[in-house]
């Protein structure tokens, strides 16, 4: 054989034996599981201030929307005062296996801290006291571990359940796999690994009104985002505008309301199984989310691009699994002038019903109106309304502890 060619055989035997001496050792270090997959969803839930970027308010306040078996950090008067620029809503972490396998899970929150979870966790971190407001200041970030969850698809489905209305039971209409936890309450059984929190960091765009009541929005990243959907509803009347993928900016048009839930929930499980969802996992997230992002207001939504949340939300599963899909959307609250209406008028005809629409945005939004606000006595009245926002969640949260 010519020396030339043989040199070229020799060379390409021994970068195979190479690579193969470096994927066994990756493998030693971190088996993978052929036969697993973990599909994951969540929100982050935000509002945009003056400028367009994220504002720091009050996240965890408003309703209580979880079963009474969920696990929670503290009280919920520690949760009254923890101030965030992101409300991380219901990541759910879904495994499919044709065998019985027990997997470890950590996910690390930058700047967070996880509030609630279910099944009981192994861990929970940063675990010395956090005061109200210590998220606004330098701190370990959050984490949380589940050290044997068993991927179990021979067993019999049985899990715990109370108010069957409860969105949160929404997430278990998927033909994953169901879970058994060992926890130090004893073995717990879900169809997924729920958690939830509030962190400060910088969400990845930001959605400003432009002087003609258009959405000027953002990309502060360097990965395209997507897709984004700009939304409104007043009473019944509802409407919203795809704007695509979003590589640096992009100008919205207001939304016409012309549209229906139906539409847009179609809309959205299409985008989400596009990025990796199964049909089931789509809907499931879609149903779960019904009454938040089709609510009263104003909102951007928008698909989070991945690398983004690996690094606010890192995540390890012991063994890796063959696949790992997470898809998030982002969720941008948008105070617009028909908002700020229906809030003074409301507040003008002492409307409770119509306040209460707003729900956890009506902190912030009060807030964003004294801002604009130069008559004294309208910035009173709007300050009267917003230290009766807190008096009544001081007073719902005592009756809850």
């Amino acid at each position: 054989m010519p020396r030339k060619p043989l040199l070229l055989t020799f060379y390409a035997i021994l970068g195979s034996c190479f690579a193969i001496m470096s994927h066994t050792s990756g493998n030693e270090a971190r088996p993978v599981s052929s036969g697993l997959t973990a599909h994951e969803w969540g929100t982050f839930t935000s509002i945009a201030g003056k400028d367009g970027n994220a504002v720091e308010w009050l996240a965890l306040t408003g309703s209580t929307d979880l079963p009474s078996f969920v696990e929670h950090f503290r009280n919920a008067g520690f949760k009254l005062g923890l101030r965030g620029t992101v409300r991380m809503e219901t990541p759910v972490l879904y495994f499919y296996d044709s065998r019985e396998e027990t997997v470890s899970v950590k996910v690390s929150f930058a700047k967070g801290v996880i509030t609630e979870w279910y099944p009981r966790s192994t861990r929970v971190e940063p675990t010395a006291n956090i005061f109200d407001g210590t998220l606004l200041q330098p701190h370990p970030d959050g984490s949380i571990s589940w050290n044997s969850v068993t991927v179990s698809p021979n067993r019999r489905e049985k899990f715990p359940s109370e108010n069957s209305d409860n969105h949160y039971y929404a997430a278990r209409m998927t033909s994953s796999t169901p879970l058994r936890v060992q926890t130090s309450a004893g073995e717990q059984q879900e169809k997924f690994l729920f958690y939830r929190g509030v962190s400060t960091f910088s969400v990845p765009l930001s959605a400003a009104l432009t002087p003609t009541s258009k959405l000027h929005v953002e990309n502060h990243g360097q990965e395209e985002i997507p897709n984004i959907i700009l939304f409104e509803r007043r009473g019944e009347r509802v409407g919203y505008r795809i704007g695509g993928g979003l590589q640096k900016d992009a100008i919205l048009d207001p939304a016409e309301l012309t549209a229906t839930i139906g539409d847009l929930g179609r809309e959205l499980e299409g985008m989400l199984v596009a990025q990796g969802l199964y049909q089931d996992e789509a809907h499931a997230m879609v149903e779960t989310w019904r009454g938040s992002w089709f609510e009263e207001g104003s909102r951007l939504l928008y698909i989070v691009p991945r690398t983004f949340v690996d690094g606010v939300l890192p995540l390890s599963i012991h063994p890796v699994p063959a696949q790992t899909v997470r898809v998030f959307v982002g969720c941008l609250e948008i105070v617009t002038p028909a908002t700020e209406r229906a809030v003074e008028r409301a507040l003008a005809t002492h409307d409770n019903a119509t306040l209460k629409m707003f729900g956890r945005f009506l902190e912030p939004i009060l807030e964003t109106m004294i801002q604009k606000e130069s008559n004294r006595a309208r910035v009173q009245q709007f300050n009267q309304a917003l230290n009766a926002y807190y008096s009544a969640e001081t007073a719902r949260n005592t009756r809850r502890d």
